[in-house]
């Protein structure tokens, strides 16, 4: 098995991934609160633990993944004050709280499955465990780290950090962020100012709510996480991950919460994703660049030139290491579609290659096909860095086309290296970056007739035919090859 290294956010320094249970690895991810349509940044995070995931499979571990959705607990303010958001946009439109989280979870799904996410092998929604969360509050209470206050519960940061470190996911200091954080004005519940919730009490009007030992309530964002990723990974797994966004405070308060209950930090490693900027810019609604993927898709909003498919997005995003900023524009998204094309375009040509025995191998060529093969490994093995396995496959690419023209001479490396390079090239364009053609998926008949009378057209020099034909093909992104000895036809870039 291939030494696989990965950035652990907690320990600030890569590592060699070596799971717990060697060959099972649990892996946790937080997953979408389900209150709106999916945007870009729900797409890179997860599309950056699909990639881990398909890694981790192709490299032979059975992997459980768990993958949760968030359905209640998610305060207005990610905090502790305000509305559960589900629950006002429940009341704004008059619906079931029920139904916006399955609306907005069956988007998220339809969206997920376009940009070819795997689904993962769990995914538990928050209200399904309230049991499971109201027992790991009931610990956290009993080994002293949380109070109940006037119907709330709430975690006693203060009392924590004098046996752990509050703080070390973040590296956060603690006196540091008492001194950030305004004083209690005597009408708080909470004893000190960096408590949070663990469970609120419900006000009357309040839709979504459950009985508790501290009465009617509804459970804090943080504690979700730590119950469900316990039922279903254990008190201690291998990968939790999610956005940069969420080490502070939400996997810090996880970590917390799970010391407080378990006495163990729930995970060993600790992945998180970067943030995507629009132009330069952080994306948000106030500053109007905020879009969401079916604008995306379909290009209906107003910073966006035309629409950019969900391959072209998935290519996009896994051009850049996935701890690394990523800045949208349409320049980049545009020459993004030419580079994904160009690889599709090479993975159609593997299956029409033939090889024959020949005379004498080239062991140059092979060292330099096998060198392409493990910068694609390679990239993978540093903390899954999807830009250089592409920049690998661009070089498989090369000389794919190469032997497709005759420009090089396939029949002049072994039998050995040419199923090395297809089987390569497929499973890290298929399997690994989850990569697929899209257009015209069932039309090879279709393009193949239009092709035959294309050539009849040219061969009885009926060039307006052949100018027709060009036109009708090149509408649905097709563009006509006139080979020295056949006809071939490719997508437009």
């Amino acid at each position: 098995m291939s030494k696989l290294f990965v950035y652990n956010t907690l320990t600030r320094q890569k590592e060699l991934f070596e799971p717990i249970n060697s060959p099972h690895v649990g892996m946790y991810v937080c997953g979408p609160t389900v209150y709106g349509d999916p945007h870009l940044g729900h797409a890179r995070g997860a599309i950056t633990f699909d990639v881990v995931y398909r890694y981790l499979l192709f490299l032979g571990y059975k992997v459980r993944y768990v993958r949760n959705i968030t359905d209640v607990g998610h305060l207005e303010n990610d905090s502790d004050q305000g509305d559960d958001k589900i629950a006002k946009k429940a009341r704004l439109e008059q619906l079931e709280p029920m139904e916006i989280a399955q609306q907005y979870t069956n988007s998220y799904h339809q969206e997920m499955d376009l940009l070819n996410v795997l689904r993962p092998s769990i995914e538990p929604r928050a209200t399904g465990h309230i049991i499971e969360q109201i027992e790991s509050i009931k610990s956290i209470i009993d080994n002293g780290y949380g109070y109940e206050s006037n119907g709330s519960v709430y975690f006693n940061v203060e009392e924590y950090a004098k046996n752990y470190h509050y703080g070390i996911l973040s590296g956060r200091v603690l006196e540091d962020l008492t001194s950030n954080t305004r004083d209690l004005d005597g009408q708080s519940d909470k004893k000190g100012s960096l408590d949070f919730a663990l469970w609120k009490k419900a006000t009357p009007e309040h839709i979504m709510k459950w009985s508790s030992p501290w009465g009617e309530g509804f459970p804090g964002w943080h504690i979700e996480c730590s119950a469900m990723s316990a039922k279903y990974l254990g008190n201690f797994f291998d990968i939790h991950g999610g956005g940069m966004d969420l080490a502070f405070p939400h996997h810090e308060c996880e970590i917390a919460q799970s010391q407080a209950c378990n006495h163990h930090t729930p995970a060993k490693y600790w992945l998180h994703n970067n943030m995507i900027t629009i132009d330069g810019r952080k994306m948000g609604k106030s500053l109007n660049n905020f879009i969401n993927l079916k604008e995306f898709f379909t290009g209906n909003h107003p910073l966006l030139e035309q629409a950019y498919s969900p391959m072209n997005i998935r290519f996009y995003i896994l051009q850049a290491q996935y701890r690394s900023t990523l800045d949208i524009s349409n320049t980049a998204l545009r020459a993004a579609n030419v580079a994904y094309v160009k690889l599709l375009n090479a993975y159609k040509l593997l299956d029409k290659l033939s090889w024959q025995l020949g005379t004498e191998v080239n062991s140059t060529l092979e060292l330099e096909i096998e060198s392409c093969i493990a910068e694609c490994h390679a990239g993978m093995n540093d903390d899954f860095n999807t830009g250089v396995a592409i920049s690998g496959l661009f070089g498989l690419t090369n000389f794919v086309n190469q032997f497709h023209l005759k420009q090089k001479d396939i029949n002049s490396i072994s039998e050995n290296a040419f199923n090395h390079l297809i089987s390569t090239y497929k499973v890290f364009f298929k399997d690994i970056l989850g990569l697929k053609e899209e257009k015209l998926v069932n039309a090879d008949n279709t393009i193949a007739a239009l092709l035959g009378f294309y050539q009849e057209a040219k061969a009885n020099k009926q060039y307006d035919k052949v100018d027709l034909i060009r036109q009708v093909l090149k509408k649905e992104g097709i563009v006509v090859k006139d080979l020295k000895d056949k006809i071939e036809w490719a997508y437009e870039a």
